[in-house]
């Protein structure tokens, strides 16, 4: 199809559907290719766009399958909405100076396109404007771009690296998923936030740099990076969102820069700044980790996928375990939670195939449903300590019997009462312990022998006012 001269636009959908039609040449007398004009042309192999068109509209040459050259001349200044989208026989697009932005799916599905030139008047990249481009190899931003839209190089499933300048401001959503051979993000020093799952399956991903400008990381930013060993959180950022470096299987350090207002690093480990939320912990930790005594609270996926870790100390000072907290924690066999903790988040240890015992020192905690999948075990409690029923979070319940008999130190009536003193036994059912008591910690002497029926008994001293002071003690008989 030979278009005259006389023409000076190509209307939305003009040549739609023409399968048959193979070669198109757009004379420089047409200013405007309408949406649509040649969607769905699939025979279409070839494509001659005059110097005069200015803008080439939305989904113009959708579903061009056999399109296999097309040159994007000077006076271009815009490429629509799915231009060229689900055009595989396209292989190079060189995109003029002219161009300001590059609409949402414009290269959506161009898995045949292994090189690409943005011209340096590009200021905007559009929504998934180069997702699922798979032989995309390697691509260049200029400096002029200051927003890259949602999603914009997902799937480029052989991009190998990426440098995002710092004209950028806005990285979207999704930027980067799912691209496993990039191997190295620089993220320039103006870029404001790194969107939610931007880099998410990255798997090859060794290193990343955090520009200055960053004040927030997003949801499983770079979540499955498996291959990310190291990051620095620069000083600028405030939030950071949950599961950002969840399954990192390599990552052995999260540094945080010490001027930093909103976090800490501790061994490596993620905190926020006061070190009362751990945050999250690298993938790679492996052996023993004592949690620091100033935590009040494991965060949400706080071990999420810490696959290497071969136990954990929690103490007394956390009151919440978060939702998956210790999710696919596979070399924990056994947890022992204090008796500070007074809530458990959903899924907390799904998938922690080692783990078959589960040790509780006090009440049980609330929000205690569907802990366990894919694991099986027991979970034990202190007889006398409250709220236990037959099961917890899918798993049954049993007593746990200490080495010795212990004076339980919470549960109601503890402490000095209008009829005496009273606390609480717990050991083995049907044994029996001796009390003892002491005015100065050196002469002791048996008060009364109990027997622990179910495991506990309550213990009453209504004598205990005649002394200035006295300390009591429990041992088998």
């Amino acid at each position: 199809m030979t278009i005259p001269n006389s023409i000076t636009s190509i209307g939305n959908s003009a040549f739609y559907g023409c399968s048959g039609l193979t070669n198109v040449t757009i004379p420089n007398s047409v200013t405007n290719i309408g949406n649509g004009a040649f969607y769905n042309c699939y025979g279409l192999t070839n494509v001659t766009i005059g110097n005069s068109v200015t803008s080439i509209g939305n989904s113009a040459f959708e579903f061009c399958s056999g399109l296999t050259n097309v040159t994007i001349p000077n006076s271009v200044t815009s490429i629509g909405d799915w231009a060229f989208s689900f055009c595989p026989s396209l292989t190079n697009v060189m995109i003029p100076g002219s161009v300001i932005s590059i609409g949402s799916g414009a290269f959506y599905g161009c898995s045949g396109l292994t090189n690409v030139t943005i011209g340096n008047s590009v200021t905007s990249i559009g929504n998934e404007a180069f997702r699922a481009c798979f032989n995309l190899v390697s691509v260049t931003i200029p400096n002029g771009v200051t927003n890259i839209g949602d999603a914009a190089f997902y799937s480029c499933s052989n991009l190998t690296s990426v440098s995002i300048p710092d004209s950028v401001i806005s990285m979207g959503n999704q930027l980067y998923q799912s691209c496993p051979k990039l191997k190295v993000a620089t993220i320039g020093n103006s870029v404001t936030s790194i969107g939610d799952y931007a880099f998410t399956g990255c798997s090859g991903l060794t290193s990343v740099t955090i520009g200055n400008s960053a004040t927030s990381i997003g949801d499983g930013a770079f979540f499955d990076c498996s291959s990310l060993t190291s990051v620095t959180i620069p000083s600028s950022v405030t939030n950071i969102a949950v599961g950002a470096f969840s399954i990192c299987s390599s990552l052995t350090n999260i540094a945080v820069n010490v001027g930093n207002p909103s976090y800490a690093s501790a061994g490596g480990v993620l905190f926020n700044k006061a070190m009362t939320t751990l945050i999250q912990c690298p993938g790679k930790l492996t052996g023993s980790y004592v949690i620091p005594s100033s935590v009040a609270n494991i965060g949400d996926g706080a071990f999420y996928d810490c696959y290497v870790l071969g136990s954990v100390t929690i103490p007394n000072s956390v009151s919440y375990i978060g939702v998956a907290a210790f999710y696919q924690c596979y070399g924990l066999t056994s947890v022992t939670i204090p008796k500070s903790v007074t809530s458990i988040g959903v899924n907390a240890f799904n998938y922690c195939l080692g783990l078959h015992q589960m040790y509780f020192e006090g009440n049980a905690p609330s929000g205690g449903t569907s802990l366990f999948y894919g694991e099986s075990g027991t979970v034990y409690y202190v007889p006398g300590t409250m709220g236990w029923g037959a099961t917890l979070g899918g798993w049954p319940t049993a007593g746990w019997y200490q080495p010795r008999p212990q004076i339980l130190g919470s549960g109601p009536g503890l402490g000095a009462q209008s009829n005496g003193f009273r606390f609480n036994i717990s050991w083995a059912t049907n044994t029996s312990v001796v009390v003892e008591a002491s005015t100065n910690f050196q002469n002791w002497t048996p008060v009364i022998t109990n027997t622990l029926v179910s495991g506990t008994r309550t213990f009453r001293d209504s004598t205990w006012t005649n002394y200035p002071q006295r300390f009591y003690r429990v041992r088998s008989q």
